[in-house]
């Protein structure tokens, strides 16, 4: 029987890495835009005195490969290491098929013509290395001279394992899907929201235009490739359905947990992304489908960790959390997914309220915050934030539709919420008002923005503070 030769190895390493011959990288990676993150993570990448492994996360097809190569043309193109300092090896390739990483740095030293171990090593696919864990912490206490860098399409492993098992070894860094910021960025459209004037951080300068570009958004912003592809644009149901739904939940989730009834998880999931931004509970799911809640609950988690779907838990009208969740919310993480599965949405389709309330949920969910929804028997808050103290400090309820500034009267949920919590800033959206202190009869102060307007600054105000400081969140937009 024949066996993987390392001439064979090496020369898929070389192919892989042209700058080892003086190329640059591949023109396919070369012509896209870098997304807007590239800099927070190159910046992350080149802190070459912090002795841990980065680990990049995020759903499938939102650039991950490309972002690593982006940062591998950074890297060479600033001095930080000669053309052979750095490699970069795709695990999923067969002929790599049981080699820790140790053996294939040996390989890429053979390969490269470098007697020392590169000092930049980007692995891909880091989930078809068995234990990758396990291996990349050895490897990152043994060999600190090495910046290591990790990725995956698999996204439920490494979050999950990551968390478990990279304490003080690994920094992970989540790269979601577009924001609408990014989207139009990306699209090189410009002119329609202005910044940085008095008293307004942004102002829409084409609130119909912008509108129009939102409900685009909904139905295709989260995956840049979809923006650079007419192919896949002409027909995302298979794009996302095939290359990220089904990859997801027909491949990944069941080869990496054993899961044996993959209809029943892709059934549960079809169910949560339909009713996306409705609220669910474990007993109604079960009920529904027939299975156990134990297995729901498991369901539920994996996926989450695969960035198919993002919980949030309730609060009451006091701000306090129940001891049972049994209830929650459930948003699937980019409106696109919903299109993709059931079709397009119009902006003046029944649905639209849900999708805009999930578009503006999904600007939040690369940032670690402590985001809730109240609900209580005569109304709800979409989303409330808590502060370190867990307490309410300001909350936004989504709408599509003007009515409720034009009749304040009937924002029940947030005048109770606010005789509740006097001190907490308050935000409606719009479809297309925007008016500072609505004339309410509750003594806390209500504003209103259009939804786009609101999802555009989130995405771009979260790029401008990555931290967990949210005090710009409500006041300064």
């Amino acid at each position: 029987m024949q066996k993987i030769s390392s001439e064979q190895r090496r020369a898929r390493m070389c192919a892989d890495n042209p700058w080892w011959e003086g190329y640059g990288i591949r023109d396919d990676y070369h012509v896209l835009k870098p997304r807007a993150y590239f800099d927070r993570f190159a910046h992350l990448v080149t802190q070459t005195g912090i002795r841990r492994a980065i680990v990049l996360m995020g759903p499938r097809r939102v650039g991950k490969t490309v972002l690593l190569h982006h940062v591998i043309r950074h890297l060479l193109d600033s001095g930080e290491c000669t053309a052979r300092e750095v490699a970069y090896v795709s695990l999923d390739q067969p002929l790599y098929m049981r080699l820790s990483i140790e053996e294939v740095v040996n390989e890429v030293r053979q390969a490269s013509e470098n007697s020392d171990n590169p000092k930049f090593l980007f692995l891909d696919e880091i989930q078809y290395l068995s234990d990758w864990e396990r291996h990349l912490k050895v490897f990152v206490d043994n060999f600190p001279e090495t910046r290591c860098v990790v990725s995956g399409s698999a996204a439920a492993a490494l979050r999950l394992k990551s968390i478990e098992s990279g304490a003080g070894r690994f920094t992970d860094f989540l790269l979601p899907p577009l924001t609408f910021y990014e989207y139009l960025a990306l699209k090189k459209i410009t002119g329609l929201v202005e910044h940085g004037l008095p008293g307004r951080q942004y102002t829409t300068l084409d609130l119909v235009e912008l509108n129009r570009h939102f409900i685009d958004y909904v139905n295709f912003g989260g995956y840049p490739e979809i923006i650079a592809s007419p192919t896949a644009r002409s027909d995302p149901a298979l794009y996302i359905g095939a290359d990220i739904v089904d990859k997801v939940l027909l491949r990944d989730l069941p080869s990496l947990y054993g899961i044996q009834d993959v209809q029943e998880l892709y059934a549960l999931f079809t169910t949560l992304a339909y009713n996306t931004a409705g609220e669910v509970s474990l007993e109604s799911l079960s009920h529904g489908s027939g299975v156990a809640k134990s297995t729901i609950k498991r369901y539920l988690e994996y996926l989450e960790a695969a960035f198919l779907i993002k919980r949030v838990h309730r609060i009451d009208r006091n701000a306090r959390r129940f001891k049972r969740a049994t209830f929650f919310k459930v948003y699937v993480t980019t409106p696109a997914l919903y299109r993709a599965l059931f079709g397009p949405v119009a902006e003046n389709d029944p649905d639209m309220g849900r999708i805009a309330e999930t578009a503006a949920f999904s600007q939040w969910f690369h940032a670690s915050l402590d985001l809730r929804y109240a609900r209580w028997r005569e109304g709800e808050v979409d989303v409330v934030h808590l502060d370190k103290r867990q307490k309410p400090d300001w909350c936004v309820d989504i709408k599509w539709s003007n009515r409720h500034v034009e009749r304040p009267e009937e924002l029940k949920s947030l005048k109770s919420f606010s005789k509740q919590h006097p001190k907490v800033q308050m935000l409606v959206t719009t479809r297309t008002v925007e008016k500072s202190n609505v004339a309410w009869s509750g003594k806390t102060r209500l504003d209103a923005m259009p939804t786009s307007m609101y999802c555009y600054a989130i995405g771009h105000r979260a790029l401008l503070y990555p931290s967990a400081d949210t005090s710009w969140s409500i006041v300064d937009i």
